[in-house]
């Protein structure tokens, strides 16, 4: 995909954050559409359906948590990649970020350079370049996971994961019955280039447990994770 044909949605309540941001990120040949708060930021999305979106936490009115929530609902904005930027670093700020469908956190002030590298790496996932590592499809049980559409099919029925959920499901389920280390697990799903907290892994596995069942998802205790069929 053309540097030219992503599009990124940065959204912001400071006008300053926002222009020396746009600015960094067009200056690399990306397609930039903003929105000042929550309510502005849904239908933006979903007028332009970005690959990737900069949501800020602390915003009036709607925050940044509820407004990830609202998209995450929305089926045209699935494939959408979810970052949040706010100065909050507390654990438990990026673990509400995480539960309510965010694929990663960064924090504020960011040097450009950083940004724009945190971007790239982001949108590497995106097209496919790390989670699992295998296209295709993957058949598990009651499970039919689609790695091409970003699909899961639980029993017939579509179940709606945001990507690093999803990127998490392939790569356990790629390899039934083998045990995925959690350093592997966080170089391949979240990559060496961005910053996640310790307990993202679990976030993510619970929420996978409460969409899926907990039976197909077993924890080896001080290991990591492995997918049963």
């Amino acid at each position: 995909m053309k540097t030219n044909d992503i599009c990124i949605l940065l959204v912001d309540d400071e006008p300053d954050i926002i222009e020396i941001i746009r600015y960094n990120l067009a200056a690399e040949g990306y397609r930039v559409v903003t929105a000042e708060n929550g309510e502005q930021a849904l239908k933006v999305a979903k007028e332009n359906h970005p690959h990737l979106i900069i949501l800020d936490v602390m915003m009036p009115e709607m925050d940044g948590i509820e407004t990830c929530i609202q998209m995450r609902k929305e089926p045209e904005l699935t494939n959408s990649m979810i970052t949040f930027l706010t100065a909050r670093g507390e654990d438990y700020s990026q673990m509400a970020g995480f539960d309510a469908g965010a694929d990663d956190y960064i924090t504020k002030p960011i040097k450009p350079k950083v940004l724009i590298s945190k971007v790239k790496a982001l949108l590497r996932r995106f097209n496919g370049g790390e989670a699992g590592g295998k296209a295709g499809i993957i058949t598990a049980g009651n499970l039919e996971i689609n790695r091409e559409e970003y699909k899961v099919v639980k029993g017939g029925e579509e179940v709606m994961l945001p990507r690093k959920e999803f990127e998490l499901l392939f790569l356990l389920a790629s390899q039934p019955g083998r045990v995925f280390q959690r350093d592997e697990i966080l170089e391949r799903v979240w990559g060496n280039e961005v910053v996640v907290g310790g307990r993202t892994i679990d976030v993510h596995i619970r929420k996978l447990r409460e969409k899926l069942g907990g039976e197909s998802i077993q924890t080896i205790k001080g290991v990591g994770y492995k997918f049963v069929e």
